[in-house]
């Protein structure tokens, strides 16, 4: 099993203090110190280069928190619930998965309503070309997102409870999740689920 990041003791006035471990699953070009940035691909900075499929190389019930920040539309809608169970099963009882994840149905409100504007693909001359390369990302991205379809599939995947959440804004004790946000509410939207 992977060991860098573990957990370390700090002695704070004779007390003995275990320090967070936290988990940045689908980092990309995001790996911020402090952090066990994971991905499927290698480079500078990527702690964990693994495919969640195969499954991590990280204990049961190890981690306190977990952000992934638009890496789950990059795998295929069947793959889903095995992937949420992984991240389910490394977080510690009690512990967050904070997800960002592209908010299809703001952009199906404003395909329907011609806002082209709303649209950060300007490849085509149509809203629809626009549409639909932006939902898949250029091809990056297999399964599109609702809110409800998240949560469906955290409850699924054995999540004890789950809420939608804003940009830089939790309802879990762990303040610095938010560290991660860096796509505001206007085209994506935040869930957080408990183990």
């Amino acid at each position: 099993m992977w060991d860098a990041g573990a957990c370390y003791l700090t002695h704070i006035g004779g007390t003995t203090v275990t320090e967070i471990r936290r988990l940045n699953w689908g980092c990309g070009d995001v790996r911020p110190p402090g952090w066990i940035n994971s991905d499927i691909k290698t480079g500078p900075g990527i702690d964990i280069s693994a495919d969640i499929l195969e499954g991590l190389p990280l204990d049961d019930d190890s981690i306190d928190y977990i952000s992934s920040q638009h890496a789950l539309p990059a795998l295929k809608v069947w793959d889903q619930l095995d992937a949420l169970s992984e991240l389910r099963r490394v977080l510690k009882p009690g512990g967050v998965l904070r997800l960002c994840l592209p908010d299809l149905d703001r952009a199906i409100a404003a395909y329907q309503s011609g806002q082209q504007e709303y649209f950060s693909v300007w490849a085509w001359d149509t809203i629809s070309g626009n549409f639909i390369t932006q939902i898949v990302d250029h091809g990056y991205n297999y399964t599109p997102f609702t809110y409800e379809f998240a949560e469906e599939l955290l409850w699924k995947a054995g999540f004890a409870d789950v809420r939608r959440v804003g940009h830089h804004h939790t309802v879990s004790f762990y303040t610095e999740i938010i560290e991660l946000d860096r796509r505001d509410s206007g085209r994506s939207f935040y869930v957080e689920a408990f183990k």
